[in-house]
């Protein structure tokens, strides 16, 4: 639970200027069943949360800008003693509006009965149509009555828009708070990431390695792994989004591990790339130089006015073709391949994306059909990275071989900040953290 009252409040504000005479519904995400009769962990809705610092389910908060007493109001639980003692505490409606700083907070169970007074104060309702079940049908079921009525009343909303393109535009730009939270956030991914590389063993499974790294997420405040966690070797190296994380990790392999950590709903999200023996070799070292070289010619281009998906993807898939084309991967014209993007053969993804309260942040990548330029207070992403397939037609001597690079990157007003400089990165400095690792004669779990 948020105690940044002021921070929800002034994002609440920003929203109910957007919509101006409309009003807003956000709901709570919903509890999903695992298996039966267990749940998967509570996650809150992110925008929900955003605007309200309240983690609880059943919850509906209602923005009104032009009701005459309750601009911003909760539905939540009440307090019940009987299923707080299977379940755990609730906050209850007292605590609710406090914490929270809404003008009022009622039960959710007057929902159906209260929401009237709030939506016929509006000409449009701002509300996503998601996982809320229940609450679409009420929604729907009193647009189709104004529609019938409004003639006649002159009351309720005329039409619907969705909130999200609103919300997430303020999401996009990170306030000081927020940024305090991500570099929390960033900070323990890292932990894990180092942890990683100092405890992996030869012979060890790629889960071994993945436990290694949740575990001091775990034991740094994370409440979760902000996504699955990617811990691949030897023939999982070249899938992408490899997360099965069950085979051991051939002699020689390289290890790539894409993790970051989930804490107070801010997200983490780093990869590195590192030798299980301890040492890059020789093919293993030309790969991994071209993808560093390209990760920092990207974070060199990060700055205000630069567009992201053009100016910092371009520059470093410039790097990445110059470096194939070096070792003999491509061969002719680096501009003929960036044109015709056959080099996708080999990189595959873009460099990035946007970080936030999701790993896959929310935000337009494009404005008015053009890339958007960086603004102070984005946070991105610059994983840049190579994917030699084992294949007939490439040099033997670099089939299979995959590097991956990832950094977080503040957009500040002078440039950028590296939120991950900590996390060891040249080959130099990764070998050596792994050679201290292996000196201390330790093991994470002894």
């Amino acid at each position: 639970m948020s105690s940044g009252t002021s921070d929800h409040q002034r994002r609440r504000d920003m929203v109910m200027t957007g919509i101006g005479d409309g009003v807003a519904l956000f709901a709570s995400a919903p509890e999903t069943i695992r298996t039966h009769d267990s749940e998967h962990p509570y996650r809150q809705n992110t925008d929900f949360y955003y605007l309200t610092g309240f983690d609880e389910p059943q919850s509906v908060l209602i923005l009104a800008p032009s009701h005459p007493e309750i601009r911003s109001c909760l539905f939540v639980r009440r307090k019940d003693k009987q299923q707080e003692i299977w379940n755990g505490q609730r906050l209850g409606l007292k605590e609710a509006k406090r914490l929270s700083g809404v003008d009022a907070a009622y039960p959710i169970e007057e929902l159906d009965q209260r929401i009237d007074s709030f939506l016929e104060t509006g000409d449009l309702l701002y509300y996503a149509f998601d996982a809320d079940k229940s609450l679409n049908d009420q929604v729907v079921a009193r647009l189709m009555r104004y529609r019938r009525s409004r003639a006649r009343s002159g009351r309720g909303p005329r039409g619907v828009l969705d909130p999200g393109p609103l919300v997430h535009e303020l999401r996009l730009r990170k306030s000081p708070a927020d940024v305090v939270g991500m570099k929390r956030a960033v900070d323990v991914s890292a932990e894990g990431h180092l942890a990683a590389m100092r405890y992996a063993r030869p012979g060890m499974r790629e889960y071994e390695i993945e436990a290694i790294v949740e575990y001091v997420f775990t034991s740094r405040g994370a409440q979760s792994p902000a996504y699955p966690s990617i811990v691949a070797s030897g023939a999982n190296l070249t899938t992408i989004h490899y997360s099965t994380n069950r085979e051991r990790v051939p002699n020689g392999s390289l290890v790539l591990v894409d993790a970051g950590a989930e804490v107070d709903y801010y997200c983490g999200d780093l990869t590195r790339t590192f030798p299980i023996s301890g040492t890059f070799s020789p093919e293993q070292r030309a790969i991994y130089e071209i993808v560093l070289a390209s990760n920092l010619k990207a974070i060199e281009t990060c700055k205000p006015g630069k567009t992201f998906n053009a100016d910092v993807n371009d520059a470093a898939a410039r790097v990445l073709v110059d470096g194939l084309l070096h070792l003999g991967l491509l061969a002719g014209s680096a501009q003929e391949h960036l044109e015709k993007e056959t080099h996708k053969r080999f990189t595959i993804h873009r460099i990035g994306h946007w970080l936030g309260m999701d790993t896959h942040d929310v935000g337009s990548y494009r404005v008015n059909g053009d890339w958007r330029p960086l603004e102070p207070g984005m946070v991105v992403t610059i994983e840049p990275g190579l994917y030699i397939p084992a294949e007939p037609d490439i040099d033997e001597r670099f089939r299979g071989i995959a590097v991956r690079i990832e950094d977080d990157v503040l957009i500040t007003p002078s440039g950028h900040d590296v939120l991950s400089a900590r996390l060891a990165k040249s080959i130099p400095d990764v070998e050596e953290v792994i050679a201290q690792g292996r000196a201390s004669g330790s093991a994470l779990f002894a």
